[in-house]
């Protein structure tokens, strides 16, 4: 096995998981296309908008079972299941890594997989064959703190590991939930459009100065992202790729008009699975 990338997907509505749409028809070719390019992953360090903490925590559990960590959609979303093992081996491994680091972690021997981690895991290996730890972040930690963070788990993607930060592009929910909701194929808006422009040609260019200083720099920042809880796995989902790893957009689609489902791999390695996806 050779080292695999990193990965930031967006997970997008819960209704993901019951249509796919685009961004699901990516997602159900990215399993296979890591698996043939790099091997299957031993495991999944998953680290979500829905599972944050006041410090990082290890759901250590031998066993994850389905939340649905959401109410009012149709009977058939709660329904689904994706339940999988855990990596309690795994959380000891990271316990070190980070702790080498400075950075203090909990563990917890409990489990439950939010829905921006079994959305796309439902797709990538709809079987549950690999292994899953959670590690909840803190959302009011800075974007240098958890790209930094991300830094400390770079060893894992060289054993086999699959880093994945989940949460989505674009994230205003007011967009969605106001006096009338869009159609899932709305026309996308052109703030959403601008930001991700933006964040597309800084993650290419691997420009982490400005990409932690999005608040700032970036078009439409405060707009795209009122709270930033599910823009923030971006950053240690790149800081496992390395300090300086630029970042390649494998997916790029939009629904609603402003809920932006972009995928991206960071690292010398994601070339090569967008190569892999191509075929």
């Amino acid at each position: 096995m050779t080292r695999l990338p990193t990965l930031y997907l967006s997970h997008g509505s819960p209704m993901t998981a019951l249509e796919p749409g685009a961004a699901g028809a990516f997602m159900q070719r990215l399993g296979p296309a890591i698996d043939a390019r790099f091997g299957r992953p031993r495991a999944v360090l998953a680290l979500s908008a829905h599972t944050l903490a006041r410090e990082p925590v290890l759901l250590a559990a031998p066993r994850h079972e389905t939340l649905h960590d959401f109410s009012g959609f149709p009977e058939a979303l709660y329904r689904l299941r994706y339940d999988t093992a855990g990596a309690p081996e795994l959380a000891t491994q990271v316990q070190q890594l980070l702790g080498d680091a400075g950075v203090p972690v909990q563990r917890l021997d409990q489990g439950g997989l939010d829905h921006g981690i079994w959305t796309p895991l439902r797709y990538m290996y709809p079987g549950a064959e690999v292994p899953v730890l959670p590690l909840g972040f803190v959302p009011d930690w800075t974007p240098q703190r958890l790209h930094a963070f991300g830094q400390a788990l770079a060893p894992l993607a060289d054993e086999g590991v699959l880093i994945i930060g989940s949460g989505s592009i674009t994230h205003n929910l007011r967009l969605l939930f106001g006096s009338e909701r869009p159609p899932v194929d709305a026309p996308e808006i052109a703030q959403s459009a601008a930001f991700r422009a933006w964040v597309a040609e800084r993650a290419a260019a691997a420009d982490w100065g400005a990409l932690n200083d999005y608040r700032r720099q970036a078009p439409f920042a405060a707009l795209m992202h009122p709270t930033d809880e599910h823009w923030l796995p971006w950053y240690p989902a790149g800081g496992a790729a390395g300090l300086a790893a630029a970042g390649t957009r494998l997916h790029d689609s939009v629904t609603y008009g402003c809920l932006g489902m972009d995928a991206y791999a960071f690292g010398a390695q994601g070339q090569a699975l967008l190569q892999a996806l191509a075929h």
